[in-house]
């Protein structure tokens, strides 16, 4: 075996941002493949990498572009999606690892993509179609540019659909017949189209979210039957000696890392961690952090002091030209505000100064002003009649500077539930299992879809069973 909180303002889900399936030309895939190597966007796990490379040349042995290279890569997102582009990189996310069930539906996945490149499909479409230069595209990835929200809506609005009805069946038929020659069941093309379609109406119907893999089964449903008329002639391919399974995909799938706690907010130590909004900030140690919906608090521990520093996500400016300084004078329309001065942390455009104490019992009271990348963060601060000021002025220089950009890196230290599977039991079910869980939302049902039994399904005795922990 191997091994919150929600800043409601400016919310959106920075991993729904995953590009749609066969959205690049050619050209694309390794500009793209350089770029998450450089920002530590590659999944992390040797082992899985060499695994989905394994797979993905021994289907490719049996196409027509046999002998050409390709590239195999698993992505460290936990989107479900997948992804080629014209000059032979397969993309896969870690998110739709951990919703198959077998090799064969993994290479199901991966035999989808080879046929959109055998099939030349990228040549086929229109390049206006496609989502827009890759370099920037994964700069604002790995760098939380205010080119997310753009391409968010850009990716909403146009609600990109993959290649269409016709290059997604013929990349299907593509792939039956790879998996096939290759010594898969073909039947898993259509066995992967109902776990994706499960975990579209999950994420539909339970959690009100949109699904992103638009590929593979948004363009024909399962019941499709030319899509089953071209699997059931691909078995005619199968060889008299079928092969083995490159791995035991169930102890790779055992530590498999699942999801993305931090994409509404998680505190971990003395920082907090946001996935969606790519920033990290550090309290000062010993301090108490907590949470509400719209702010994150940090004080002493009681009876230490009576001082806090209190961060939250503000309004856009609505002049683009607004600095922080202006920001506090025009959008917050604050008139208290002394000694301030501009100065930049991270590399972010920031205004810090002191707020004159008029009235009540506080000794000192401050505020910062960080502009990142479209968005807007306030930090508040405030010593108490029983607090040192001298002490709080470095602890508070300290944490307003420790605002920066989230790193691949950070997202590894936040991010740290995985897969563990077990062998069910007579007694288990989806609802003693999910108290094992780790999940926060919907435990009982988010196993019962990852284990492929949504929407009513239990475990039956002796079968492998994801959980999480």
């Amino acid at each position: 075996m191997r091994t919150g909180y929600s800043f409601l303002f400016f919310a959106m889900s920075f991993f729904s941002l995953c590009w749609a399936d066969g959205a690049f030309a050619a050209g694309d895939g390794e500009k793209l493949y350089n770029e998450l190597k450089e920002k530590e966007g590659l999944y992390p796990d040797e082992e899985w990498q060499a695994y989905v490379t394994e797979i993905g040349e021994r289907l490719l042995a049996t196409s027509s572009d046999a002998g050409e290279t390709y590239n195999f890569v698993v992505v460290d997102n936990p989107t479900v999606n997948a992804s080629a582009t014209a000059d032979g990189y397969i993309f896969i996310n870690r998110g739709l690892l951990a919703y198959l069930r077998s090799e064969d539906e993994l290479a199901g996945v991966i035999g989808h993509e080879i046929g959109h490149v055998v099939g030349r499909h990228h040549k086929k479409r229109k390049r206006g179609q496609l989502l827009g230069d890759v370099a920037g595209f994964l700069g604002s990835l790995a760098t939380g540019t205010s080119a997310i929200a753009d391409v968010t809506r850009d990716f909403t609005a146009k609600k990109i659909a993959g290649f269409g009805r016709e290059y997604e069946l013929e990349a299907d038929t593509y792939g039956g017949e790879f998996l096939a020659r290759a010594g898969y069941n073909p039947l898993a093309m259509i066995d992967v189209i109902q776990v994706l379609k499960d975990h579209e109406l999950f994420s539909r119907q339970v959690q009100n979210r949109p699904t992103v893999y638009h590929g593979l089964f948004a363009s024909h449903p399962k019941n499709d039957k030319r899509l089953h008329d071209a699997v059931q002639k691909s078995q005619s391919l199968l060889p008299e000696t079928l092969r083995e399974p490159e791995r035991d995909f169930w102890e790779m799938m055992d530590g498999l890392v699942y999801g993305d706690e931090a994409a509404t907010g998680l505190i971990k130590g003395q920082s907090y961690y946001h996935g969606s909004l790519r920033v990290v900030f550090t309290f000062p140690d010993e301090w108490v952090i907590t949470n509400t919906p719209r702010q994150v608090i940090g004080k002493p521990r009681a009876g230490s002091s009576d001082s806090s520093i209190t961060v939250q996500p503000m309004p856009a400016p609505e002049d683009k030209e607004e600095t922080p300084a202006d920001y506090v004078t025009n959008t917050l329309k604050r008139e208290d505000v002394i000694n301030g001065e501009s100065i930049e942390v991270s590399g972010y455009p920031t205004f810090i100064g002191d707020i004159e104490v008029a009235g009540g019992d506080a000794q000192v009271r401050k505020i910062a002003i960080i502009f990142k990348d479209g968005g807007v963060y306030q930090f508040l601060g405030e010593v108490g009649p029983l607090g040192d000021p001298a002490a709080f002025e470095e602890k508070w220089r300290t944490t307003v500077e420790s605002f920066r950009a989230m790193t691949a890196a950070d997202l590894r230290v936040a991010n740290n539930q995985r897969i563990k599977v077990i062998v069910a039991r007579p007694s288990d079910s989806y609802f003693t299992l999910s108290q094992q869980a780790s999940l926060k939302s919907y435990p009982e049902e988010t196993l019962r879809v990852l284990n492929g039994h949504h929407p009513h399904g239990e475990p039956r005795a002796g079968d492998n069973i994801k959980i999480i922990q």
